[in-house]
Protein backbone atom coordinates (compact mmCIF):
# COMPACT_ATOMS: atom_id res chain seq x y z
CA UNK A 1 0.00 0.00 0.00
CA UNK A 2 1.77 2.72 -1.64
CA UNK A 3 1.58 6.23 1.48
CA UNK A 4 1.09 8.78 -1.96
CA UNK A 5 -1.89 6.98 -3.52
CA UNK A 6 -4.41 9.43 -4.76
CA UNK A 7 -7.56 8.32 -2.57
CA UNK A 8 -9.94 10.64 -4.58
CA UNK A 9 -11.08 9.34 -7.46
CA UNK A 10 -14.64 10.65 -8.96
CA UNK A 11 -16.76 8.73 -10.69
CA UNK A 12 -18.54 9.38 -13.99
CA UNK A 13 -21.73 11.30 -13.98
CA UNK A 14 -24.35 9.20 -15.97
CA UNK A 15 -26.15 10.54 -18.56
CA UNK A 16 -28.68 12.70 -18.32
CA UNK A 17 -32.38 11.95 -19.15
CA UNK A 18 -34.49 13.91 -21.38
CA UNK A 19 -35.11 17.38 -20.47
CA UNK A 20 -39.17 16.77 -20.37
CA UNK A 21 -40.97 13.93 -20.55
CA UNK A 22 -44.32 15.22 -21.77
CA UNK A 23 -45.60 15.40 -25.23
CA UNK A 24 -46.76 18.79 -24.68
CA UNK A 25 -44.00 20.76 -26.65
CA UNK A 26 -44.46 18.87 -29.39
CA UNK A 27 -48.17 20.74 -29.24
CA UNK A 28 -48.90 23.44 -31.29
CA UNK A 29 -49.35 26.61 -29.78
CA UNK A 30 -53.33 27.20 -29.88
CA UNK A 31 -53.39 23.44 -28.52
CA UNK A 32 -50.68 24.49 -25.46
CA UNK A 33 -53.03 27.02 -24.46
CA UNK A 34 -55.74 25.44 -24.41
CA UNK A 35 -54.00 22.35 -22.53
CA UNK A 36 -52.27 24.59 -20.19
CA UNK A 37 -54.57 27.69 -19.64
CA UNK A 38 -52.12 30.44 -21.17
CA UNK A 39 -55.08 32.78 -22.25
CA UNK A 40 -55.92 34.33 -19.44
CA UNK A 41 -57.65 37.35 -20.76
CA UNK A 42 -57.86 41.22 -19.51
CA UNK A 43 -57.85 41.64 -15.75
CA UNK A 44 -61.02 41.98 -14.20
CA UNK A 45 -61.85 43.06 -10.57
CA UNK A 46 -65.17 43.50 -8.23
CA UNK A 47 -65.73 46.88 -6.11
CA UNK A 48 -69.00 47.33 -4.28
CA UNK A 49 -71.13 44.76 -6.61
CA UNK A 50 -69.50 46.47 -9.83
CA UNK A 51 -67.50 44.58 -12.05
CA UNK A 52 -64.93 46.27 -13.68
CA UNK A 53 -62.41 44.90 -16.44
CA UNK A 54 -59.21 46.96 -17.81
CA UNK A 55 -59.46 47.21 -21.43
CA UNK A 56 -57.21 49.53 -23.60
CA UNK A 57 -55.61 50.89 -20.16
CA UNK A 58 -58.45 52.22 -19.14
CA UNK A 59 -61.14 50.53 -16.25
CA UNK A 60 -64.44 49.79 -17.69
CA UNK A 61 -67.58 49.12 -16.02
CA UNK A 62 -68.34 45.42 -17.48
CA UNK A 63 -71.59 45.16 -15.84
CA UNK A 64 -74.76 47.12 -14.51
CA UNK A 65 -76.52 49.89 -15.97
CA UNK A 66 -74.89 52.37 -18.05
CA UNK A 67 -77.45 54.99 -16.71
CA UNK A 68 -76.88 54.12 -13.60
CA UNK A 69 -73.67 55.04 -13.47
CA UNK A 70 -73.89 58.40 -15.64
CA UNK A 71 -76.22 59.42 -12.59
CA UNK A 72 -74.35 58.35 -10.31
CA UNK A 73 -71.44 60.72 -12.02
CA UNK A 74 -73.20 63.86 -12.62
CA UNK A 75 -74.44 63.56 -8.86
CA UNK A 76 -70.38 62.76 -7.92
CA UNK A 77 -69.55 65.99 -10.00
CA UNK A 78 -71.88 68.07 -8.49
CA UNK A 79 -71.04 67.09 -5.04
CA UNK A 80 -67.74 67.08 -6.13
CA UNK A 81 -68.16 71.55 -6.97
CA UNK A 82 -70.02 72.14 -3.92
CA UNK A 83 -67.31 70.92 -1.77
CA UNK A 84 -64.77 73.37 -4.01
CA UNK A 85 -66.75 76.02 -3.28
CA UNK A 86 -67.20 75.38 0.09
CA UNK A 87 -63.36 75.05 -0.05
CA UNK A 88 -62.44 78.64 -1.68
CA UNK A 89 -65.41 80.15 0.49
CA UNK A 90 -63.17 78.60 3.88
CA UNK A 91 -59.85 79.78 2.08
CA UNK A 92 -61.12 83.27 1.98
CA UNK A 93 -62.12 83.68 5.09
CA UNK A 94 -59.71 82.31 6.56
CA UNK A 95 -57.54 85.05 4.36
CA UNK A 96 -59.88 87.34 5.72
CA UNK A 97 -59.46 86.38 9.24
CA UNK A 98 -55.58 86.51 8.94
CA UNK A 99 -55.16 90.28 7.52
CA UNK A 100 -58.01 91.14 10.61
CA UNK A 101 -55.21 89.75 12.83
CA UNK A 102 -52.32 90.95 11.38
CA UNK A 103 -53.81 94.88 11.61
CA UNK A 104 -55.17 94.24 14.96
CA UNK A 105 -51.33 93.20 15.74
CA UNK A 106 -49.93 96.25 14.24
CA UNK A 107 -52.07 98.77 15.95
CA UNK A 108 -51.37 96.65 19.32
CA UNK A 109 -47.72 97.26 18.68
CA UNK A 110 -47.84 100.54 17.63
CA UNK A 111 -50.24 101.82 21.13
CA UNK A 112 -47.56 99.79 23.09
CA UNK A 113 -45.13 101.83 21.68
CA UNK A 114 -46.97 104.95 22.17
CA UNK A 115 -47.41 104.04 25.57
CA UNK A 116 -44.00 103.25 26.29
CA UNK A 117 -43.12 106.82 24.81
CA UNK A 118 -45.51 108.10 26.90
CA UNK A 119 -43.98 106.58 29.94
CA UNK A 120 -40.40 107.56 29.14
CA UNK A 121 -41.79 111.34 28.26
CA UNK A 122 -43.28 111.55 32.15
CA UNK A 123 -40.65 110.13 33.59
CA UNK A 124 -38.13 112.74 32.26
CA UNK A 125 -40.61 115.84 33.32
CA UNK A 126 -39.97 114.56 36.54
Amino acid sequence: MPLFRNTFSPKKTPPRKCASLSNLHLLDRSTREIELGLEYGSPTMNLTGQSLKFENGQWVAESGSIMGDRREMQRLRKRNQQLEEENNLLRLKVDILLDMLSETTAKSHLMEKELEELKNHSRRRK
